[in-house]
């Protein structure tokens, strides 16, 4: 078997991780400037080479953390790109992830030793290789997911408004929902708990926090029941 292996071209394998945040306001991409040639100084995602004693969720993992400095994250293998002339150097799959982060729980130290930036996601620079197929990819598979998962939620503080869930619905998907409408369902919703304390930030009135309650959606997923925002 060895002598079978090793009359084969040996190829390299990376991960490349699409990481999204949200800040209140705009749905945003965390970025890196390539420190390397080829495409040196460039716009990246952040990625690497799959290591001899890893997985490749254990890498994307991996690169996650040493970018943001954040484990146990919301994160979800995307699609492999092996285009023959994706990487110019060597022949190079890319197995790619996106993960979703609070921005706020993101270490902001870490950005100066990769020269890490968020960008909001219309507004993005042009990236190096396929890394801008693997965001739109990314961005199509977040868009579908949000609709009928409750995987928005990772996205948003532990405590968060309805006006902020809005937000960030409206980021994510592009588009404007009606606040009555909107408000309506999402108070329909049992997994969504209601607290005493109040955002007053915007207004004297203030508005009612709420968080999700992952047990109670778990419960009602047990019994048939189907999320849709």
């Amino acid at each position: 078997m060895q002598n079978f292996y090793e009359n084969h071209v040996k190829h390299y394998v990376a991960t490349d991780c699409i990481i999204f945040g949200f800040d209140q306001k705009e749905l945003k991409i965390l970025l890196i400037k390539r420190g390397f040639e080829p495409e040196k100084g460039n716009w990246s995602l952040m990625g690497g080479f799959v290591g001899t004693e890893e997985s490749l969720d254990e890498a994307a993992s991996r690169i996650l953390f040493k970018l943001t400095g954040l484990r146990d994250v919301y994160m979800e293998q995307l699609y492999a790109y092996g285009e023959v002339d994706r990487d110019p150097v060597a022949r190079t799959m890319s197995v790619a992830y996106y993960a979703l982060i609070r921005t706020e729980s993101y270490e902001q130290a870490l950005s100066e030793k990769y020269h890490a930036q968020w960008f909001v996601v219309s507004e993005k620079p042009p990236l190096i290789f396929d890394h801008d197929v693997m965001v739109r990819k990314a961005l199509a598979r977040l868009r579908r997911k949000t609709k009928t998962q409750p995987i928005g939620f990772e996205l948003l503080p532990e405590k968060f408004t309805i006006p902020q869930l809005r937000h960030l619905y409206e980021a994510i998907n592009d588009t404007k929902y009606d606040r009555r409408n909107f408000s309506k369902k999402v108070r329909s919703m049992k997994w969504i708990v209601k607290l005493d304390e109040k955002d007053k930030s915007s207004s004297k009135k203030g508005a009612y926090y709420y968080r999700f309650d992952s047990d109670m959606y778990q419960e009602m997923q047990a019994d048939g029941f189907s999320f849709q925002l």
